[in-house]
């Protein structure tokens, strides 16, 4: 496809796509000649011929009767693979950043400062998953009675993520029972993974099931809900009241769209669980190439965080005319930068 457009249709497409992300409104050749015109040279009915052939070729379209055009999914597309022109963000939005990365404290209001942050300057609707924990390596299992008939446990991975679930017991416990199932557990599962674990767990431990406390027998029951290997249902979620204010919402049906979209953390997570990269990198899919009926108005862009083993996503989800430009290396430099901070070195 990168060979199918000449230099004059590049440009000409480069400047439907740039001009109709910063008006909103259909392109004419009447515009782009005037606005343009120390740079391409070219009148108004040149300028509408090149356009009547890219619109032939797909890239282009009509928007109802108006006399301009909007760019396509396959503009979009030969736009950002090979006419986008980069623009990192500013100082004042990394300094931003990395105040809210720096200043978050415990993972979840390091996340949530993230998104709040990002959703702030993109005016799109921002998404941070917690950890996915699958490749995290299990450093230590530890059992801690509560009251009554109520244990913790304590789940600390490798790269210093820590998960705490509660439990009810059969029965209570003193501590000493309690170490020495932690210290069986410990010795069966300790240095594997927890997607490995979750794959494991009954053949390593059947041999114990019938141990006198019953607490294998409850952790066999309860593996999945002890060891996640999709990310934990958190969601951190910003800029839903400024991705609403964008112009392809004001028709009442592409409003009730948004606002269902932001309402269902189900379908969010199913977006970026199909668009996960492993980092570095940033993924844009736009439109149709969602594949999704609910999402042919959108474009998803979505980057992967590290912390040690594990990772995260970061998302960026609203209206196909999204600047991409600014957009897919803010995801990036957010997802770099977290990184780069969110270790248990830096959050002391």
């Amino acid at each position: 496809m990168a060979d199918e457009l000449n230099q004059r249709e590049r440009t000409v497409l480069h400047y439907v796509v740039h001009d109709f992300i910063e008006t909103a409104t259909p392109i004419g050749s009447r515009y782009i000649s005037k606005r343009h015109e120390d740079v391409l040279g070219l009148s108004s009915a040149s300028i509408r011929n090149v356009m009547s052939d890219l619109e032939y070729l797909g890239y282009i379209n009509h928007p109802h009767t108006s006399a301009g055009r909007i760019p396509t999914d396959l503009g979009y597309r030969f736009y950002l693979d090979a006419l986008m022109r980069k623009e990192g963000p500013s100082a004042s939005e990394q300094l931003a950043i990395h105040e809210a990365i720096l200043s978050g404290g415990a993972e979840d209001d390091l996340l949530r400062d993230s998104s709040r942050v990002m959703g702030t300057i993109s005016r799109q609707l921002c998404v941070i998953t917690s950890p996915n924990l699958s490749s995290g390596t299990l450093e230590k299992l530890e059992l801690v009675p509560l009251v009554g008939t109520r244990i913790l446990v304590i789940i600390s991975i490798k790269s210093g993520l820590v998960r705490t679930i509660m439990m009810e017991v059969a029965g209570e416990f003193i501590r000493q029972k309690l170490d020495d199932v932690a210290r069986l557990l410990n010795e069966r599962l300790g240095g594997l993974t927890i997607q490995e674990i979750r794959d494991t767990f009954f053949e390593r431990v059947k041999d114990s099931a019938d141990e006198g406390t019953g607490l294998i027998r409850l952790f066999i029951e309860s593996v999945d809900k002890l060891f996640p290997v999709s990310p934990t249902d958190k969601l951190h979620i910003s800029g839903a009241d400024t991705v609403i204010e964008q112009p392809e919402f004001v028709n009442a049906d592409d409003f009730r769209g948004i606002i269902e979209l932001i309402n269902n953390e189900e379908i969010i997570i199913h977006v970026l669980a199909k668009h996960e990269t492993p980092p570095p990198g940033v993924k844009v899919v736009i439109g149709e190439e969602n594949n999704d009926a609910k999402l042919a108005s959108y474009s998803v862009i979505t980057s992967s965080y590290t912390t040690g083993e594990v990772t995260g996503t970061i998302g960026m989800i609203g209206p196909k005319r999204m600047n991409y430009s600014r957009l897919v290396p803010l995801v990036d430099f957010v997802a770099r930068t977290i990184s780069d901070m969110f270790t248990p070195t830096k959050k002391q």
